[in-house]
């Protein structure tokens, strides 16, 4: 991860005199955060719950040493994809995704913040060998994953990367729980099926436009093979992963029928 410095706006490349600025806010506009908690007041003002993911996937970038951050949602074993700061960010959530492996993952079976200091080396490359050989391909060295809910259900994570090994600590793990609090807030705040009359078994709304197909994928695999879910999600993430897409565009393809399971024979 960068080297911090206090004196430039961390996520860019500004000079030593630039202000921190609130996302989404033209920087000649926005005032100096001393507070964290006011800055992330201020990256969500006017936003509505869906698209605070976003908001504060951003403000990540702003207040901490790091380049990328997203939030993906806990669903039935797939972590779905709602917020991402940029392209790199959202692509290496959809790799866990598909690979069923990565900090995202663990965060969201244990519960627990996960850290993975150093995907180049050591514990963190042998822990998740291919999610850590994606990850680096794609210019990430470390990736840390905090847990959104409380300390006995988990609805998601929120996950932050960075382009250099190095450690979340001190103050800048305080804002990335601080972080987290509010996406946690955010998300239990969206209505509950019973209350907007769906009835497909998502509460949040649009934030999983979409993405319910890796549940129909799994359901239609495990007619056309007679097989178990967690054996069909396996299916469906290994011919994606060897196929170089991720779960959900190979679920599309399922769901559409362009795609079709077929038993493997010896």
């Amino acid at each position: 991860m960068r080297p911090r410095d206090d004196g430039a706006r961390l996520g860019g490349s500004g000079g030593a005199g630039e202000e921190r600025r609130p996302p989404g806010v033209p920087g000649n506009a926005a005032p100096h955060f001393e507070d964290p908690a006011e800055a992330l007041a201020a990256a969500v003002r006017g936003a509505t719950a869906e698209q605070v993911p976003e908001r504060l996937c951003a403000a990540a970038v702003e207040l901490l040493p790091v380049t990328g951050a997203s939030v993906s949602l806990r669903s039935e074993g797939v972590p779905v994809l709602v917020g991402a700061s940029d392209d790199t960010a959202a692509g290496v959530a959809e790799m866990q995704a598909t690979l069923g492996e990565g900090p995202c993952v663990c965060a969201a079976e244990t519960t627990a913040a996960v850290f993975a200091g150093d995907l180049t080396a050591g514990q963190d490359m042998a822990r998740w060998p291919v999610y850590a050989q994606q990850a680096t391909g794609a210019g990430i060295r470390a990736a840390y994953s905090l847990p959104l809910g409380d300390s006995t259900v988990c609805v998601g994570t929120f996950d932050l990367y960075g382009t250099d090994p190095g450690e979340l600590a001190g103050p800048d793990l305080h804002t990335a729980r601080l972080l987290a609090g509010a996406l946690t807030t955010a998300l239990m705040s969206l209505p509950r099926d019973e209350e907007v009359g769906r009835a497909d078994g998502f509460w949040l709304g649009g934030l999983t436009t979409g993405h319910n197909e890796i549940q129909q994928a799994i359901g239609m695999i495990m007619a056309q093979l007679g097989i178990d879910a967690d054996e069909a999600l396996a299916r469906l993430r290994g011919h994606a992963f060897a196929c170089g897409r991720t779960a959900l565009e190979m679920a599309h393809d399922v769901v559409a029928h362009r795609e079709r399971f077929h038993e493997e024979r010896a």
